[in-house]
This record gives C-alpha cells, sequence and structure tokens, in this order.
C-alpha cells in the first residue's frame, strides 16, 4: 500500500472513530446522565437526519464549486472539536440538544467530503474505494472497544459516575486531531468551480423520474419503512444492552460492524444467485428476526440470543440497503446516477430515519415507568413493524435482473 492509500486510511479511521466513539453510547448517556424522555432522545438522535437533509446543500453548494474539499473537511472537524467540546461539559439536554443539532450539521456533510478526497486521489477508485471505506469500519469497531476495554466507561458503575461524557472528550481530541490532519491531505479541487447550478440536479430532483417504475417505486417506500425499525437500533441497543446488566455492552456491538465487513464479502454471490428480490427479502426478514431475539434475550442464559441479534447486522445491513444502492445504480442511467443515489439516501437516512427516531421515542416513552422499562414490547414493535413490510414487499415486489452492469452503468 502506498503512502497516499495509508494517508487516505487514516482519515477514514479517525472519520469513523469519531462517529462510532459517542453515537453508540448516545442513549445511554441521554437517560442516564441528562435524565432525557423517549422524545428528547428521539429528537437528539434526529439531528443526524437533519444532517443528512443539509449535507447535500453544503456539499453541493460550497465543496463543489468554491473550496478544496479537504480544506473544508479541515474546517469542519475544527469546528466539531469545539461542539464536542461543549457536548461534554452539558449538564442538560436543554444546553445539550443545540450543540448536538450544531455538530451534526457539520458532521454530516464530512461523510461525502471524506469519499471525494479519496475518489480525487484513486487512479481506479471502483476497485481501490473498498481497501479504504473497510477502514472507517476497523475505526469504528476500535471506538467500541476503546470505550469498553480500555476505559470501562459503559460499566455500570461507570455510568452511574457520568463516565460516559468522556466519550465526547475523546472524539473532540480525534476531530481536533482529524481536522488538523486534513490540510495535509492531497488537494481536492472543487469539480464544479464555474458550472452553472442547477437546484434540480442539487436536490436530486432529476432521479424522481425513476419513481414511474412500479418495482422502484415499491423500493422508494420500503426503504423508507424499514429504517424505522432501523432507528429503534440505533437509539435503543445499546441502552437496552447496558439497562440489563450486559457487561460490555458497546464492545459487543462492534461484533455487528465485523458482521457488516464479513456479509459485504458475501453480497455479490447471493446477488448473483438468488437475485435483488431475494436479497432485500433476507435484509428485511433479517430485522424481524433481530427483534425478536431481543425482546426475549436477557444478560444471563439468553445472552447468546441478544449476541446473535447483534451479529445480524451485516445482513440487516448489506442485504437490504447495500444491496439496494446496487439496485438503484442499476435502474439509473450515467446522468442521474449520483441524483438516483442523492434520492435513496435521502429517502433513508433523511425522510426515513427522521420519522424512524421520532416512532422509537413514542414507543420507548410509552412503555418505559419509573419502576422498569418493558423492552419485550419495544423490540416486538419494530419486529412487527418489519414483518408487515416484509410481507408486502414480498407480494407486491417483482424480482428483475440486475441490468446492465457494463458500459454505461459502470461506476
Amino acid at each position: 500500500m502506498n503512502s497516499i492509500k495509508i494517508r487516505l486510511c487514516s482519515m477514514m479511521f479517525l472519520q469513523f472513530f469519531i462517529w462510532g466513539g459517542w453515537f453508540v453510547t448516545l442513549g445511554t448517556f441521554l437517560s442516564q446522565n441528562l435524565q432525557a424522555t423517549g422524545p428528547q432522545t428521539g429528537m437528539a438522535f434526529s439531528t443526524q437526519s437533519w444532517g443528512a437533509i443539509i449535507a447535500p446543500f453544503i456539499v453541493g453548494l460550497i465543496a463543489d464549486r468554491f473550496f478544496n474539499a479537504e480544506r473544508l473537511l479541515g474546517v469542519l472537524h475544527l469546528a466539531g472539536a469545539v461542539l464536542l467540546y461543549f457536548m461534554y461539559q452539558a449538564a442538560d439536554f436543554t444546553t445539550f440538544y443545540p450543540l448536538v443539532l450544531g455538530y451534526m450539521l457539520a458532521y454530516m456533510p464530512t461523510l461525502a467530503l471524506v469519499n471525494s478526497v479519496s475518489f480525487g486521489q484513486l487512479k481506479q477508485p471502483e476497485l481501490e474505494f473498498g481497501q479504504i471505506r473497510v477502514w472507517g469500519t476497523i475505526g469504528w469497531i476500535a471506538a467500541g472497544l476503546v470505550i469498553s476495554y480500555a476505559f470501562g466507561w459503559d460499566a455500570q458503575q461507570a455510568i452511574a459516575d457520568g463516565a460516559l461524557k468522556n466519550t465526547f472528550l475523546m472524539c473532540a481530541v480525534a476531530s481536533l486531531v482529524l481536522g488538523l490532519y486534513s490540510f495535509t491531505l492531497p488537494a481536492t479541487p472543487p469539480a464544479g468551480r464555474g458550472q452553472q447550478l442547477k437546484l434540480g440536479e442539487l436536490l436530486g430532483l432529476d432521479a424522481l423520474a425513476l419513481l414511474k417504475d412500479r418495482n422502484f417505486a415499491l423500493f422508494f417506500l420500503a426503504s423508507v419503512l424499514i429504517c424505522i425499525p432501523l432507528a429503534f437500533y440505533y437509539q435503543n441497543a445499546n441502552p437496552f444492552l447496558t439497562g440489563i446488566g450486559v457487561e460490555n455492552a458497546t464492545g459487543k456491538m462492534t461484533l455487528g460492524q465485523v458482521s457488516e465487513v464479513l456479509f459485504m464479502l458475501a453480497l455479490p454471490l447471493f446477488l448473483n444467485r438468488f437475485g435483488i428480490r431475494w436479497t432485500l427479502l433476507l435484509g428485511m426478514a433479517a430485522w424481524v428476526l433481530r427483534y425478536v431475539l431481543f425482546a426475549y434475550g436477557d444478560a444471563g442464559q439468553g445472552l447468546w440470543l441478544l449476541v446473535v441479534g447483534i451479529a445480524l447486522h451485516g445482513i440487516c445491513y448489506d442485504f437490504f440497503f447495500v444491496s439496494g444502492q446496487i439496485y438503484t445504480n442499476s435502474k439509473a442511467g450515467v446522468k442521474i446516477r449520483s441524483a438516483a443515489q442523492g434520492l435513496i439516501t435521502l429517502a433513508t437516512y433523511g425522510i426515513g430515519m427522521l420519522i424512524g427516531f421520532s416512532v422509537a421515542g413514542q414507543i420507548t416513552q410509552a412503555y418505559t415507568t419509573t419502576e422498569a422499562t418493558d423492552w419485550t414490547s419495544i423490540w416486538l414493535f419494530p419486529a412487527v413493524f418489519a414483518a408487515v413490510v416484509l410481507v408486502l414487499f414480498a407480494v407486491i415486489f417483482k424480482n428483475e435482473p440486475l441490468q446492465q452492469q457494463t458500459e454505461d452503468k459502470q461506476p
């Protein structure tokens, strides 16, 4: 691996170390340290969705036309370091919320920026980018292992002592490092400098024509709906595991990212053998199974149910969301490929997750009393919801080949 790739891998490692270092334990921190209600926790997690909705404007209007990607990346991470430090100091939800909102508005655009910097330096990005991106997953895993096994911040007594706030300080330092490091990265000039700005392209409106296709319209709707169960995992998994007494819960949750890497390797084989319909259905079925396992698992003899549920993350995410990106690419032509991917991202991480976090917050609140939290009922809700989406999708969606994967369809 040459020096440029090593630098890009380091960038990607830090990018996702920062996110995984505070986002996984956010729900536990909010409930245990800031005494946030279910709806308030949903509001905090929804800042990710607002960031995803705003990000295309920041990248499209600024990074693509006026400033080098690596410089904007540096500025946003330096600003993020300041905001994370103030999040570390926040003593109540009222103070914390505007800080986390500001942070996610700054962070979410950096996901596209690190990709732009990488693509700008790779001679064969379609072959080499995976080698870079996997270091982001490794960074996320490393953050969870550090929290659980190096510092023990998610241990029961440590949580009671308020130790989880240290995750924000750790990530503030990492964000400062990445912010400064970004200015040393190879120059990535704005690709759209001097070009006419088209609002339709910026919003991905050109891709709306794909919704005339019955199959794609159904997939689009399913993508929005399946994000409601997804939001339950992001928002509730860590509070659930720590709340029922699972030791080193954050470290154990990294098994999901390990699974993600492994199933990513199996995805092309499954697509070729069974097609897009069965791949998407398996991804949705994994959500149903995961939440049933969560509903009936415990920290004792039922721990294996929870571990299997965590390990299903690779199928849940790769077989629906990643294969969905591949399906979208196959349906779109060269001219609207980027717009189509932007439309799906807006549907999932934007609209879908925004609705999902709100629903998860309300359901969690409904089954939480001062005495206890009814986790079985909380997890059965997304299990049933995902099952309904699965059945409807299975009945209506027709199998079709992934078309034109050569010539004009190659990335």
